[in-house]
């Protein structure tokens, strides 16, 4: 289907990109580049010339960046944004359900939910805590920047539209960009989906995924000459927020041969299972579930290992199953086991299948630096350090990254 811009799109874009209020002017713009499932190790195929350039002469993390659990794609920008584990920050999963928001479930393909902000009210992401300290900020596509969270917006923003294509979306940042310094924005946030879209459908080491790659590192190549052109100097971060591990129909773990489908209530599939057992039948589902079975361990919320950060929820159903990497757990009913093919994620954070890219780079950081232990809660911290905002506590840490020129809280 070619990429196609309607007119109901630009109306509304150009409806929202008009911010108001009074904000502070930054000095050097800091822009936050999303790459859905780039997978750390894609950065070494020789089909990045400009993503490459940029990891030599900035700072990287050469073992790739340690998703948070789930590695999956809401929870994971969303901790991007706000420096806290899924478990943390409320977003468990693209698919949830809430015991305090009874009869909602929230799913990327529902567009209220996801525009509502009571789903993202227990983090802050980094534009809100921009927008109250005085700071414009711009997001284009970014998870979760379609709310408003705490009754907060970006200046800037735009309605999530899968055929804008990867050039139009850098056009878009860049037309920001060419706002008087009064009215511009100190973050700016862009994000990008194909690759993601091409692991899945043709799997990680398919021909579809390098021409993606190719074409998102072309789309940065372009911002980059748009900025120059502009004569305006910013600070790059650019990450990912998993990787990705080839699946297929041969590696499919079912629930229902482990234990009657009547007895659970199942929310997601995949990679990682969450369920909860019908009631009265609790111990049945539990020693049947965690008893050991190939390809798929699971374990009570609160049984789950510590380094996974993840189980303690309201809003994480009673049971976590998690597969091996590259199986799927689904159930005979749900699964359709020809559309298990190509890629997946969400696997164990640790699983270096799942390590997602990070680069740093602008006058702000110090060529050939390198990060060990990166995880995506350190994320924004370091924005936070680059723009000088005093941030709500969290789970990340201040990484060993040299700032030069930059203003600490």
């Amino acid at each position: 289907m070619p990429h196609r811009l309607t007119a109901g799109f630009f109306a509304l874009m150009l409806m929202l990109v008009s911010g108001a209020g009074h904000a502070l002017a930054q000095e050097r713009p800091v822009i936050l580049i999303g790459i859905d499932g780039f997978r750390a190790d894609y950065l070494q195929r020789g089909v990045t010339p400009t993503l490459s350039r940029l990891a030599e002469e900035g700072a990287t993390a050469p073992d790739g960046m340690r998703p948070s659990f789930p590695s999956v794609t809401f929870p994971n920008f969303y901790t991007l944004a706000t420096g806290l584990h899924p478990d943390h920050h409320g977003l468990i999963n693209n698919t949830m359900q809430d015991p305090e928001l009874p009869g909602r479930t929230f799913s990327l393909g529902n567009r209220a939910e996801v525009m509502d902000g009571v789903w993202y009210a227990e983090g802050e992401p980094i534009w809100v805590t921009a927008e109250n300290a005085g700071i414009r900020s711009a997001t284009m596509f970014w998870p979760g920047s379609e709310a408003a969270i705490r009754g907060v917006r970006p200046s800037y923003w735009v309605p999530f539209e899968q055929s804008v294509p990867s050039n139009a979306r850098v056009n878009i940042v860049l037309g920001w960009m060419t706002l008087p310094p009064e009215e511009r924005p100190g973050l700016v946030t862009l994000y990008f989906d194909v690759v993601d879209t091409a692991g899945h459908r043709f799997g990680p080491d398919s021909v579809e995924v390098n021409e993606t790659l190719a074409q998102v590192d072309a789309a940065v190549a372009l911002l980059l000459e748009g900025l120059a052109t502009r004569g305006i100097e910013a600070d790059l971060v650019i990450v990912a927020d998993h990787g990705m591990a080839a699946i297929d129909a041969s590696r499919i773990v079912y629930l229902d041969d482990e234990v009657d489908p009547a007895a659970i209530r199942t929310f997601a599939l995949g990679p990682v299972a969450t369920l909860d057992p019908v009631p009265g039948r609790e111990a049945e589902v539990t020693a049947a579930l965690t008893a050991k079975t190939p390809h798929m361990t699971c374990a009570p919320k609160g049984e789950l290992p510590e380094r996974l950060a993840f189980g303690t929820h309201r809003r994480i159903p009673a049971i976590v199953c998690l597969a091996e990497t590259g199986w799927y757990i689904g159930t005979r009913e749900r699964t359709d086991p020809e559309r298990v093919r190509g890629g997946a994620h969400g696997y164990d954070a640790d699983d270096p299948a799942m390590r997602a890219l990070f680069i740093a780079w602008g006058p702000s950081f110090t060529a050939g630096e390198t990060v060990t232990g990166m995880e995506s809660v350190d994320v924004q911290p370091l924005l936070a350090r680059m723009l000088g905002l005093i941030v709500p506590v969290g789970d990340g840490r201040r990484v060993r990254l040299t700032l030069s020129a930059t203003a600490e809280p």
